[in-house]
This record gives structure tokens, sequence and C-alpha cells, in this order.
């Protein structure tokens, strides 16, 4: 079916950044809105960052000024880069998309297994 293979996390010192990347694969005829939610431990899941298939980009608050979404859709790929990061960013980062598969009408939610993202104060 479809696969969101996320990479890019890691360990980081507050104010470094990091780029996290998200693949899609399968049988694949669209992807709609795409992006990042992220979870802390003790918490809910959020929000980080989507982006539309036409482009238009939906920030957290807390990423506004600091991340940025992009999507590069002849490879399926979702990107967030992060700056100036601070350690409560520290959360298993989720690719989410909404895809239509071959052979159907309407767009399906899928979510990635997370990539850990640990900022150190």
């Amino acid at each position: 079916q479809v696969q969101l293979v996320e990479s890019g996390g890691g360990l980081v010192q507050a104010g470094g950044s990091l780029r996290l990347s998200c693949a899609a694969s399968g049988s694949i005829c669209e992807i709609n809105t795409i992006g990042w939610y992220r979870q802390a431990p003790g918490k809910q899941r959020e929000l980080v960052a989507t982006v539309t298939r036409g482009g238009n980009t939906n920030y957290a608050d807390s990423a506004k000024g600091r991340f940025t979404i992009s999507r590069d859709n002849a490879k399926n790929t979702v990107y967030l880069q992060m700056n100036s990061l601070k350690p409560e960013d520290t959360a298993v980062y989720y690719c989410n998309a909404y895809i239509r598969v071959v052979l159907t009408y309407l767009s399906t939610e899928y979510w990635g297994q997370g990539t850990q993202v640990s900022v150190s104060s």
C-alpha cells in the first residue's frame, strides 16, 4: 500500500538546526495535504506544520519563524527545516499525509513511524 518513512532526526544543542524528511512510497495517485506532527513524553500529539498540494502552509504558533515546511511533489517528499531549536522542541516527530492511492476516489490518512528529535540545553 503506502509507506511514509521519516529521516533526519537526532540530538542537537539548543540553537541548532535539523532537517527532517518524509518520503512517501507505494501505489500513490496523489498526495494532498502532508505535514508534521510531534508528541513529547506525557503530552498529546500536536500539529507542527502542514502544506497543501498547492503549496499553502499552516504552522503551529510554536513553529512560526523558526521552522519551514516544503514539499517536492515529484519525489513525494516533504521536508521540515527546523532552526533555532529549543529544548521544548524535543519530541517524536511524525509525518502525516492524506493520500489517494491508485484506483480510488478518496484520500486516506497515513502516518509514519516517527523520528526522535532531542534538543539539549
